[in-house]
């Protein structure tokens, strides 16, 4: 594809594992809104950490990817926001993150 410079579909993308969703054209809109709610109702600090890990990691080894993983994990352990989310879950409530 990117020595031919082909097209290629949206089912065909999402085949392909370049693409994780196709929806009609008429519900681009409305199921970007739905996930970027979605993205915005989880922890800000943990947001954060998957970009920074995914971003640093897509081109160092392996080892380096998971120790980078590793210190993301800790580091998210220790917030406050986790202690919300286990607190939320364990009273069957809604999580108040608040990116500490």
């Amino acid at each position: 594809m990117l020595l031919t410079g082909q097209p290629v579909s949206a089912a065909e993308a999402c085949s392909m594992g370049l693409a994780s969703e196709v929806v009609a054209d008429s519900a681009v809109q409305s199921r970007a809104t739905e996930l970027a709610s979605q993205i915005a109702a989880l922890p800000p600090l943990a947001i954060a950490q998957i970009k920074e890990v995914v971003l640093a990691g897509q081109d160092a080894p392996l080892e380096t990817a998971l120790m980078l993983e590793r210190k993301a994990f800790q580091l998210l352990f220790a917030s406050q926001d986790q202690k919300e989310g286990m607190h939320a879950f364990l009273d069957k409530r809604q999580p108040d993150f608040q990116g500490r």
